[in-house]
């Protein structure tokens, strides 16, 4: 016990490692994650703003899309203007509240959206299964409360899993990884994290297999009720609702549960940095793409959009 109060250290900032300390690499990185961030914003942004103008799309599934979106956008936010900036700059440095509260919102906001893929297939399994029962069923009550229930789980799960985190003595203050993440912190402590560790793996555990389970129940229901449709037609227009949260499910989810609950071994870490990456900063810009590209009616409602705005344009040039 002496001799670890003895190795301890006051922690005040820490030094991030990054992605690469080759420069050439640094400044290709910062090229592709600006672009990627860029149409991120522009997405999510373009996703919130159609849904918010076009009455067509005032729906439960589209209200939390708005809400994905959102979470997005500031998920996005509270990892990538700071990468972008260590990209360019040496020291790689952050301070240690900065740390507390980027560990603690990115984790907030990834556990709530997790939760909110759950609500999205609740509530495709009830336009599948339950058509003529729809409205009723997901009112706007019921909408608004699992919106709020999904980012109150989120926020109070990030709130454990930071405690559990930052609580620990911390013997030195370079993190191998390119933004506060939990497990590239806790390798910082002084004392035995085993404990630390089986409580995250828990923690996460929950944060993915609740929604998940919540994802699989519907999509069995939902797979089962299309399969009874006759029509070929039918049959697409249903799938056709579905695809692309199933998509978007399975990048998220599989990513994540690769991170926390695959197999450890001596390239994890370096394998933690790409995941994390990917989930970052490519997730964020390809669910406003995957919900947009493969939906009609987004599309429909951003051609109206353009359209109003093109008018707009040349009656002020007197075309």
């Amino acid at each position: 016990m002496g001799q670890e109060n003895k190795n301890q250290t006051w922690v005040s900032e820490f030094i991030l490692l990054g992605l690469s300390r080759d420069w050439g690499i640094q400044v290709s990185l910062f090229v592709l994650i600006l672009a990627m961030y860029l149409v991120t914003i522009v997405g999510n942004a373009l996703m919130l703003l159609l849904i918010r103008l076009d009455s067509r799309l005032h729906t439960p599934m589209y209200f939390f899309l708005s809400v994905l979106s959102f979470v997005d956008l500031c998920y996005a936010n509270s990892i990538a203007p700071q990468m972008l900036a260590h990209l360019l700059s040496a020291p790689k440095s952050i301070p240690f509240p900065s740390c507390v509260f980027q560990l603690y919102t990115s984790l907030a906001l990834g556990g709530s959206e997790f939760f909110l893929l759950g609500a999205m297939a609740y509530d495709r399994y009830v336009a599948v299964c339950c058509p003529l029962h729809y409205t009723v069923l997901m009112h706007k009550g019921l909408c608004l409360g699992l919106a709020a229930g999904c980012l109150v789980a989120g926020f109070m799960n990030s709130l454990m899993e930071t405690i559990i985190t930052f609580r620990l003595p911390l013997c030195h203050n370079v993190i191998n990884h390119f933004a506060c993440e939990t497990l590239a912190v806790l390798r910082l402590a002084c004392v035995d994290i085993s404990f630390n560790k089986v409580m995250v793996a828990i923690s996460g555990f929950l944060v993915i297999m609740i929604p998940c389970s919540l994802v699989l129940f519907s999509y069995v229901r939902i797979v089962t009720a299309i399969l009874h449709i006759r029509s070929t037609q039918g049959r697409s227009k249903a799938f056709g609702t579905c695809a692309s949260h199933l998509t978007v499910v399975c990048m998220c989810f599989g990513a994540t549960i690769f991170t926390y609950l695959g197999p450890q071994s001596a390239s994890s870490v370096e394998e933690e940095k790409m995941v994390a990456l990917f989930y970052a900063v490519v997730a964020p810009m390809l669910n406003p793409l995957i919900y947009s590209l493969r939906n009609k009616e987004v599309m429909a409602a951003l051609q109206k959009v353009l359209e109003k705005f093109r008018k707009r344009i040349t009656g002020k040039m007197g075309i």
